[in-house]
């Protein structure tokens, strides 16, 4: 994968804290694009379990290919507690474990970049097994849904930051979850922002429903 958005896209990363080489933690991103996942895992120094809604399991060919990619199932729009049960597993045990918060493919006003409420998820699972947050902003990825950026010549840019590792709740003087993800959301709004300045980004360049990069030329 790594070789192959190297071929077609350009991407910038932004690591503006050191990335843990050991111990777990979550790694909690915006999600713009199926492109994601694949374009942020091979440029951490982590191997990532990320988190996949179960429809993603369907059939034996797909449950076995992202079983063999670690990935955790959990159920859309309901409590799942295997889910959780195994992802505070996993953070015990030194493992990174990759979620995207807002729940599903978000833009505009519907996102966290935005400050656009969250699922409660991210701040629970780090409470529940005591591992640091690490806040993710990817822009530039939901290009990918026009066909004319795969061309060899347009290569598109993407950009990647990391922030700051956020504490559990229990850590950072007792706040409520209500207070940790209000944290949470302002961190990621603040890290969508210094990428724009770093990087001399654009309102281009944020994201758009995919039906409107498709269109574009």
């Amino acid at each position: 994968m790594r070789l192959l958005f190297a071929m077609k896209t350009r991407i910038r990363v932004a690591y503006y804290h050191e990335i843990p080489l050991h111990g777990g933690f979550i790694l909690a991103s915006n999600h713009i694009s199926h492109f994601d996942p694949p374009i942020i895992t091979p440029l951490l120094p982590r191997k990532i379990d990320w988190i996949g809604m179960t429809n993603l399991f369907r059939g034996r060919i797909l449950r076995g290919l992202f079983t063999g990619l670690n990935v955790i199932p959990v159920a859309r729009n309901e409590p799942d507690r295997a889910a959780l049960r195994s992802a505070v597993k996993r953070l015990r045990e030194g493992r990174v474990v990759g979620i995207f918060p807002e729940g599903g493919i978000r833009d505009g006003a519907g996102s966290i970049i935005n400050g656009a409420a969250m699922k409660q998820g991210v701040t629970l699972l780090s409470t529940l097994s005591g591992a640091p947050i690490i806040p993710c902003v990817i822009l530039g990825s939901d290009r990918l849904y026009n066909l004319r950026n795969w061309l060899p010549w347009r290569r598109p840019k993407i950009w990647i930051g990391c922030g700051d590792p956020i504490p559990p709740a229990h850590e950072a003087g007792n706040q409520s979850k209500d207070a940790a993800r209000q944290f949470f959301s302002s961190e990621i709004v603040k890290l969508k922002e210094r990428l724009y300045e770093d990087f001399g980004l654009t309102p281009a360049d944020l994201p758009h429903p995919p039906k409107v990069r498709m269109k574009e030329s």
